[in-house]
């Protein structure tokens, strides 16, 4: 067990470096001044000061400080990690937290490390540590495996490179170059006595080297063709293996390895309390020189839990809050110089002008979260959290749906129809939930989806897919609302033993169809916002409005998505568009063109707080990162699961067949032709109206058809007949009705469309 004192870093941290503890201010203590510097005493003693020439707290003359840092070499390269001193060390203030022969120094002041490690502590620790130990050398031995083909080419030419270097030196032994300068420079003195000494020394040498290498020859033109002839097979491939690396490593260039390095750690940059304050100084958010503007700290610089950078909490100087910091996250990177990607701000509760600051080794949202781990098709429930992606720290991040509603928001191509259809995707997984998906683009990205889905709606117009897109839809959002209603009277019919809370569980969803839980997916909704015809537009506001307000409670999930989600309709159009995309619970936005647009997806406090899905950084890369708001306290960067199309055929695939082994297959899926071949909009609406009428007000007609047929149009309006009819090419007049005059439709204009849609069914 560890003895890191409180409020320490854990020694047993291999990351922790150069963290500092601030001394304690003189004027803050009234106790009695130590007799050397005259600091305070229990300062004196809280930072271990040694006088008498040993060491003292910074703040006199009276020594030397007895634990220094010892700047590491330029480059050090040990095992395949880079540590590079990127920074001067730092000098002022403090007492350095060290290590010297295995134990820790803090100001002097010694901790022991436990005598058996964490690692091997316990018959649990010893079998992961071998477990780990174990597929770490599986790893390296199956990747040098893989490479050894290259290596031995490798190898080869290297070593015939090394034997011409080889027989080069031999040459210039025997030659003796070295005495080349001397002779030259006898000569050039005008010394022929010199130089016939040097001469005749030379010839001497060479005479004698070359008895040398003579014998070398032969003595290789003997041994190798005996020992070829009589050793083993297996002494002789040592032999030249070992001859053939020794060749190799002599041939190669020193910057040329062979053998590439399995497992190579990360380089990154050091970050300490004094560029930190250099940061934040730099960045104009404190001055140093002025006691009411200093930058103090929280806690101690420490590495984060996840091990993926360091963070520290800072305090600033009274009247600077968290919007200044945010203001200013580009100049602290500079300062930390660092990338803006690698710098995290997170606010504290306990204060405005407190706030965590969290820097990563490395740009943690330009790796890639990976593929979904839906792909494995197990049945999912969807009343537990849906996995979504990881954040800036490495942490998984699982988002509950349940009682929500979900809006996600970019520019295109950035992710956003992954990003929605890996919450489609959990949801399809349960064979209890039903769904309906609309896909306002009519892209091929939803397309699978008729494996499972309950309806299915593309587009706008007629097409290919769906032929009477908007009418579709309209039944399929007058089809949820019944739902919604029905969950509701259901429920309050049931008995308190069954029902105790009067709300929709797990148990009565699975146990009553009627109380499934459903997901309504609406990509690019804001187009069936800016239909041509306004009273479509109206209707189809007021069903999602009302879907939002009181569908989560009866177990309706919303999944929007838009492109575009400002700037919509006009009047009651634009302010029921406004008002279905700010009830969305959850947010997620991608990177977005402006702060507007942000601002629009995430809501209009999320940039007061610091985000801003415009700052996201841009490129191929940064595809489905995004900003989560609203899911939890804290708001995370995400970088998302990918799950690419045939991902998605794959997990549809499996979802169905968890369907159909339990009966949950409805709809569209299940080969029903919902609601349309029993219902019919143009003979319902001239059968309400009477012998010797010649027309009807909408509101009317919408009266007498729910009061008339209440299984097909119990909460119908005027607006929305008239958009169904309208629809049909019935023209909407004014009629005159009791000396009211109202737009509705003629007798003779409907049955004027029957006989026409009569003949041509001939």
């Amino acid at each position: 067990m560890s003895t890191t004192p409180v409020g320490m870093p854990d020694p047993d941290d291999q990351h922790f470096d150069n963290v500092r503890v601030l001394p304690v201010r003189a004027d803050r203590n009234t106790a009695a001044p130590c007799a050397v510097c005259e600091t305070p005493q229990a300062t004196c003693d809280q930072l271990q000061q040694l006088h008498d020439g040993v060491h003292c707290c910074g703040t006199c003359d009276h020594g030397v400080t007895a634990v220094q840092d010892t700047p590491d070499p330029a480059v050090v390269v040990e095992d395949g990690h880079f540590d590079v001193e990127l920074d001067a060390e730092p000098t002022e203030g403090g007492a350095v937290v060290d290590t010297r022969g295995g134990a820790v120094v803090v100001a002097g002041k010694e901790t022991r490390r436990p005598v058996i490690p964490s690692s091997l502590h316990g018959w649990a620790n010893i079998r992961s540590t071998a477990r780990h130990q174990l597929d770490r050398a599986a790893y390296i031995a199956a990747y040098h495996a893989v490479r050894s083909p290259i290596y031995g080419a490798k190898t080869s030419w290297w070593a015939t490179v090394g034997l011409g270097r080889l027989a080069g030196r031999q040459l210039r032994w025997w030659w003796v170059s070295e005495q080349h300068t001397l002779r030259q420079n006898t000569a050039a003195a005008d010394d022929p006595a010199g130089w016939m000494q040097l001469h005749r020394e030379v010839r001497t040498v060479r005479f004698w080297r070359g008895g040398v290498l003579l014998a070398e020859v032969a003595g290789l033109a003997v041994v190798l063709p005996t020992a070829w002839a009589h050793l083993p097979g297996w002494v002789c491939a040592a032999g030249i293996a070992a001859a053939a690396t020794g060749l190799a490593r002599l041939g190669r260039p020193a910057d040329r390895p062979i053998v590439a390095k399995a497992l190579v750690s990360g380089r990154h940059r050091r970050i300490n309390a004094d560029i930190v304050l250099r940061a934040y100084y730099a960045a104009g958010l404190g001055h140093p020189d002025k006691p009411a503007q200093k930058i103090s700290f929280g806690s101690v610089m420490a590495r984060d839990g996840s091990g993926t950078g360091s963070r520290v909490v800072i305090d600033l100087p009274y009247g600077k809050g968290f919007d200044d910091v945010m203001k200013a996250k580009s100049a602290i990177a500079s300062g930390l110089d660092v990338s803006i990607n690698q710098v995290f701000l997170t606010p504290d509760d306990s204060s405005h002008r407190r706030h965590c600051l969290f820097v990563t080794d490395q740009d943690p949202l330009s790796i890639p979260a990976g593929r979904s781990p839906l792909i494995d098709g197990k049945q999912r429930d969807i009343w537990n959290a849906a996995p979504f992606g990881l954040d800036e720290r490495g942490r998984p991040v699982r988002l509950d749906l349940m009682w929500i509603s979900v809006l996600v928001g970019a520019q295109p191509r950035k992710g956003k129809t992954f990003s929605a259809r890996a919450l489609a995707l959990f949801a399809a997984l349960d064979p209890y939930v039903r769904m309906t998906v609309v896909d306002g683009k009519n892209s091929p990205d939803w397309d699978k989806f008729k494996l499972v889905a309950h309806r299915m709606v593309f587009g706008t117009v007629a097409n290919n897919r769906d032929t009477d897109p908007v009418e579709h839809l309209l039944e399929a959002l007058r089809e949820i609302e019944r739902h919604i209603q029905g969950v509701n009277e259901f429920l309050a019919a049931l008995p308190v033993t069954e029902c105790p809370e009067g709300k929709l569980t797990r148990e009565l969803s699975h146990k009553y169809p009627q109380l499934r839980v459903w997901m309504l997916v609406m990509e690019e909704f804001q187009v069936y916002f800016e239909l041509d015809d306004q009273d479509t537009n109206k209707e189809v506001a007021r069903l999602l409005s009302y879907i939002m307000a009181v569908g989560p409670s009866a177990g309706v999930i919303l999944l929007s998505s838009s492109q575009k989600p400002s700037g919509v309709g006009a009047g009651d159009v634009s302010r029921l568009f406004n008002r279905y995309r700010d009830n969305h619970a959850v947010r997620f936005a991608l990177k977005c063109g402006n702060r507007n647009v942000s601002e629009a997806v995430l809501g209009g406090d999320a940039y007061a707080e610091g985000y801003d899905a415009s700052a996201l950084p841009t490129g191929t890369r940064y595809r489905g990162v995004g900003i989560l708001y609203g899911a939890t306290d804290e708001t995370p960067v995400v970088r998302t699961y990918l799950a690419d199309h045939a991902d998605a055929e794959k997990i549809l695939l499996a979802a169905r067949k968890h369907r159909l082994a339990l009966g949950t297959l409805t709809g569209h899926a299940a080969g029903e032709d919902l609601d349309r071949e029993v219902r019919d909009v143009l003979a319902d609406a001239r059968s309400v109206v009477n012998a010797g009428e010649k027309g009807l007000h909408w509101d009317e007609m919408a009266e007498r058809l729910a009061d008339r047929m209440p299984e097909h149009y119990a909460d119908v309006t005027g607006e929305a007949i008239s958009a169904q009819l309208r629809a049909l090419r019935v023209q909407s007049v004014n009629i005159n009705r009791g000396g009211a005059v109202r737009k509705g439709c003629k007798t003779e204009h409907l049955d004027a469309v029957l006989a026409a849609r009569a003949a041509g069914e001939k």
